[in-house]
């Protein structure tokens, strides 16, 4: 595929090659031939086997966990594309680790997300394209060009077929209002507001439903499920105020620690997540069910690299 005169090349890491060769799939691409080892003591060796000289690229790399080794990669292969002359570097990173330190707290608190921000530009990257970013004002720690795509139609298509309209959308926190109302507005629901204090890091208390939960049907609405705490508590409290079935969906499912004994424990019936980060065997319990945005990502590669709006994708 050319576009005046320039290639398009799809490069992945290793953080989920699966999801970028479901992208190439897309467009009817291969990705490049390149590889990413390790030298004998844990550094990271890229090999790029194949010209990128001019050629709009982009890097498919989750910075899901590993973060530290999977972000290394990242910079190494926009660095090595830099230094290899490609046209235009665009960084596809479905997950963008470190956001949720987006802003100060607390006294001496670092941003995590800016830092990322700035290590990817001086890295050489001339543009980002990611997904349901923990906090909007992560795209303006950028200096370059950031395409937000967001999984929030996706997700909701997937219950579509599957809730009837005594269906409430629950946002598990104040802060995710506005993404269990754009939710709601999709399925055409109302929503209700779990309340609660956090009295210390990764610790929630439950303290109010605001909204009528009672007798309906529910679906729990986030953008990162991690360790899964606020989540399980949030639907069993439901529980309590009578709910019937408790659905929950999230864009990107980190899943850490005691996440999944946590939730095969819930009351939730369903969980479900995309695949911007991949999921090993051990996760993929009954309870869990995947939808693909590739076909999202793929659209949105394909507007970029033909100079077209990715806003109209949404519309």
């Amino acid at each position: 595929m050319k576009l005046m005169g320039r290639d398009i090349k799809i490069l992945a890491g290793n953080a989920n090659k699966e999801f970028a060769q479901k992208i190439c799939d897309e467009l009817g691409l291969s990705l490049v031939d390149s590889e990413v080892g390790r030298f004998s003591d844990g550094e990271i060796s890229v090999m790029i086997n194949e010209t990128v000289r001019g050629a709009d690229v982009f890097v498919i790399q989750p910075t899901c966990p590993p973060v530290n080794e999977n972000l290394m990669e990242l910079l190494i292969l926009i660095d090595g594309l830099k230094r290899a002359s490609a046209g235009r570097i665009n960084a596809v990173i479905p997950y963008y680790g470190y956001a949720r330190q987006d802003r100060k707290t607390k006294a001496r608190d670092p941003i995590t997300s800016k830092l990322v921000a700035d290590l990817l530009t001086k890295a050489g990257a001339d543009r980002v394209v990611s997904m349901d970013l923990h906090a909007g004002q992560i795209q303006g720690y950028f200096d370059i060009p950031v395409d937000h795509l967001t999984g929030i139609n996706i997700l909701a298509d997937y219950f579509k077929k599957r809730i009837n309209k005594d269906t409430v959308v629950v946002s598990p926190d104040i802060g995710g209002v506005r993404r269990a109302r754009n939710f709601g507005s999709i399925l055409d629901l109302p929503i209700a507001i779990i309340e609660k204090r956090r009295p210390k890091a990764n610790v929630s208390e439950v303290m109010n439903i605001i909204g009528d939960v009672k007798g309906k049907n529910v679906i729990l609405v986030d953008d990162i499920i991690d360790t899964a705490g606020s989540m399980t508590k949030a639907a069993n409290v439901l529980k309590e105020f009578g709910a019937l079935e408790v659905y929950a969906c999230c864009t990107h499912p980190v899943l850490s620690g005691p996440a999944i004994e946590r939730i095969k424990d819930s009351a939730i019936k369903k969980l479900v997540v995309t695949d911007t980060i991949p999921l090993s065997d051990e996760k993929m319990i009954d309870k869990i069910e995947v939808v693909s945005v590739t076909p999202l990502f793929g659209k949105a590669i394909k507007r970029i690299y033909e100079n077209q709006s990715v806003s109209k994708l949404f519309d």
